[in-house]
C-alpha cells in the first residue's frame, strides 16, 4: 500500500519545462527538462524504469529545487520522452554514459559550478554506480547525490520482483516495455529478434536475457546485472551521498540494504525508514505538500551543499 496509493492519489502540478534535446555520440539523442529558477545550483534528475520527467516523484523534486531557488535539469532516459530513440539500445540500470553527458553539458555548456544529482529506483542505481565509478576523480563541481529506492544489487531484486506477491508490479512493468521492444523488432529486423521471443517474455530475468543484455554488450541477463549494480561501486562514493530504501519496499530484497557499506564509508549516508514502499514515503493519504523523502533529500543537500 506504501507504493500503490501515493502514486495513484498523487498529483502534482507540472513544472513550466524548457525543453533541451542533446546529441549522444552514438548518433541518438536524449531530452532534458529544465528549469530555471535563478540559483547557482543545478539539481540533475534520473527517474526509474519507464518513467519520465512528467511522473508525479519528478515533478514534485523539481518543484521542490525551484522552491529553494536551485534550477532543475530532468533526464528522460532514451526513449522515454515520447518519442523513441534513433537506435537499437536504449537505456538501462548501469548506463552511466548519458548521465556524464548531462553532467559534462551542465557544466560547460551550462556553466553551473555547483551541481547535485538525484535519482530514482534505475535511476538512483545509475547515480550511484556513475558516483561510485568515479571516486575521487570526480568532476569538482559535482558537489552531492543523493538516491531514493535503488535496487543496489539488481539480481536480488530480480529475484524479488518474480516472486508471487509482487505479480501485479511485474505485469506492469512487463506491459510497459513489451511496446516499445516490438517497435524495436519492427524498425530493426536486423537484430533477429522475434515476436515469439517478446511474447514469452514473463519477467525481468526474460527480458534482459532477450533484449537489455545482447543490445548493449552483455553475454547474459547475470552478467548485466552483476556489471550493473551499484552495490560493488559504493565503497568508493567521495561525495556527500545519501540513499534512502524503505525496509517495506516491495521490490527490494535483503542485499539491497547496504548497512555495511555505509558504516566504512564516511561520505555515503544510508536511512532505511520502516515505511515508505517504493517511491512512495507519503506521511498520510491525500497528502498535498511534498513527501518526506524529498523534504529529507532538501535538508541533506543544504547541509552538505549549501552550508558550506
Amino acid at each position: 500500500m506504501s507504493t500503490i496509493l501515493p502514486n495513484l492519489l498523487r498529483r502534482i502540478k507540472r513544472p513550466n519545462y524548457q525543453r533541451i534535446r542533446i546529441s549522444t555520440p552514438d548518433k541518438d539523442f536524449l531530452d532534458l527538462d529544465y528549469v530555471k529558477a535563478g540559483g547557482e545550483v543545478v539539481a540533475i534528475i534520473c527517474h526509474g524504469l519507464e518513467g519520465s520527467t512528467d511522473r508525479d516523484y519528478v515533478r514534485s523534486i523539481v518543484n521542490e529545487i525551484g522552491g529553494n531557488n536551485w534550477d532543475a535539469l530532468a533526464i528522460n532516459l532514451r526513449g522515454c520522452s515520447g518519442e523513441v530513440n534513433a537506435i537499437y539500445g536504449s537505456y538501462h540500470s548501469g548506463k552511466t554514459d548519458d548521465l556524464d553527458l548531462v553532467v559534462s553539458y551542465a557544466i560547460e555548456k551550462m556553466n553551473y559550478k555547483k551541481v547535485i544529482l538525484i535519482g530514482y529506483s534505475l535511476g538512483g542505481n545509475i547515480t550511484l554506480k556513475y558516483v561510485g565509478e568515479r571516486g575521487i576523480g570526480i568532476n569538482k563541481y559535482i558537489k552531492a547525490a543523493a538516491a531514493i529506492s535503488v535496487p543496489v544489487h539488481l539480481s536480488d531484486s530480480a529475484d524479488q520482483l518474480a516472486k508471487k506477491s509482487n505479480l501485479i508490479y511485474m505485469k506492469r512493468f512487463i506491459r510497459m516495455l513489451k511496446p516499445k521492444l516490438k517497435e524495436k523488432i519492427l524498425r530493426f529486423p536486423q537484430k533477429e529478434l522475434s515476436l515469439k521471443e517478446l511474447n514469452s517474455i514473463r519477467d525481468f530475468h526474460g527480458f534482459d536475457s532477450v533484449y537489455t543484455a545482447p543490445a548493449h554488450g552483455f553475454s547474459s541477463a547475470n552478467d548485466y546485472w552483476e556489471k550493473s549494480s551499484s552495490l560493488q561501486f559504493l565503497k568508493d562514493i567521495r561525495i556527500p551521498t545519501l540513499l534512502i530504501n524503505a525496509k517495506d519496499d516491495p521490490f527490494l530484497g535483503p542485499a539491497c540494504f547496504p548497512f555495511k557499506e555505509a558504516e566504512e564509508n564516511d561520505h555515503f549516508f544510508f536511512e532505511a525508514p520502516e515505511y515508505g514502499g517504493h517511491v512512495g514515503f507519503a506521511s498520510q493519504l491525500f497528502e498535498k505538500g511534498p513527501y518526506w523523502n524529498e523534504k529529507r533529500m532538501i535538508e541533506f543537500f543544504r547541509e552538505k551543499v549549501i552550508s558550506n
